[in-house]
This record gives structure tokens, sequence and C-alpha cells, in this order.
């Protein structure tokens, strides 16, 4: 599998970990350790939060484990094409208001935002796959999950061995390479917002 920095560049110099990391699909159907999974969390653990509030949650099942279907089902048909080769399934939620004070916390989803980046960069670095995912049934999740009203359904994702993309369906093969991205003067605007 290639590494990013073998084929994305730079602009400005940043650390290769940026670019090393991006989302596959293809993965072996190997399990992960349970030391490798908390090391995952850990990093999680240790994102930037508003006063430090940890908003983040994560409902994971381990492939072959009683709680994998459950997560499983609540994925778009197109997401369990290639998802079922995953080591773990999780679905992260933030919560939206503060413990100390049950005021609207109007950046929870920001914050649970900057863990799953954690998260992704770590799972890189360890040689792992890490790819997030909006296609699943968001109002099933809440209720399947048993996720409290006061938490937010953000994403589901998966963790696993890096697989060979001749094993995707055609289709995704051709999307199994580390993607480009804008330019920073696409992004930015010094001032105000300009289209």
């Amino acid at each position: 599998m290639p590494k990013g920095s073998e084929i994305r560049k730079a602009d400005y110099p940043i650390d290769k970990l940026f670019l090393d990391r991006w989302s596959p699909r293809a993965m072996s159907g190997e399990s992960i350790s349970e030391e490798e999974l908390m090391t995952l969390f850990e990093a999680a653990r240790w994102a930037p939060s508003t006063y430090n509030e940890q908003e983040w949650r994560f409902i994971y099942a381990k492939r072959g484990s009683a709680d994998w279907d459950r997560l499983f089902n609540l994925l778009m048909e197109a997401n369990q094409v290639w998802c079922g080769n995953a080591a773990v399934l999780a679905c992260a939620v933030s919560k939206k208001t503060f413990t100390k004070n049950n005021k609207a916390n109007p950046v929870h989803t920001f914050d649970c935002g900057s863990a799953w980046e954690n998260l992704a960069l770590q799972a890189s670095i360890m040689g792992l796959v890490a790819h997030g995912m909006a296609g699943f049934d968001y109002e099933k999740a809440k209720i399947e999950l048993n996720i409290p009203d006061d938490y937010k359904v953000e994403m589901m994702f998966v963790v696993g061995r890096h697989g060979k993309k001749e094993d995707l369906p055609e289709n995704l093969q051709e999307m199994e390479y580390p993607s480009d991205r804008k330019k920073v003067s696409e992004f930015i605007f010094e001032g105000k917002f300009r289209i």
C-alpha cells in the first residue's frame, strides 16, 4: 500500500504524517490487538476540547464479536461491501451540552472531530487503516446504540489492517489511492470571507 507522502506533495513544509494519512478501503480481515485498539483511543483522549469537556464518546465492536452486527447493520449497503474486512467498526458521538451547567456547547461536533483526527493520525503512524463514514442510518444508530438525547451521532469509522485493492469491487479499486487537496489559497481569507 503506498504511503501518502510518496504520492502527495505539500506546497509548504509540514510533517509527512499529514501526507501519509489517507482513507483506504481495502482491509485484510485480520484482527488488531486490544493494545493497538486502546492506543488509538488513547490518541483520541488527548485531543483539544473547549473547557477540557472531552465531549467525544466511541461505541465500537470487533469483527466476530456479539456486537458487530448491531453496528454493521447501520451502514448503507455501499459501505457494507468493503467494511466487512475491518477489524473494528465504531460510531463517534458527542455530548451537546456542558457537564458543569447543562448549557449548549456550540463546538461539541468540532471537538469530537479533533478526537477522530487524533485517532486517524495514530492509526496511520501504526500502519493501520482508519476510514471515516457518513453513509449510515443516523436515527437507527441513536436507537440501536442506546445513545441519550443529550448526545449527537457524528460519524462511523472502521479500523483494520491494510489489504489488497484487488479484493475490492472494481469501482472502489479506482478510488484506492491517496487523494490530493485544494490549494491553501482556496480556503483561507485574510480579514473577511470571499467567494
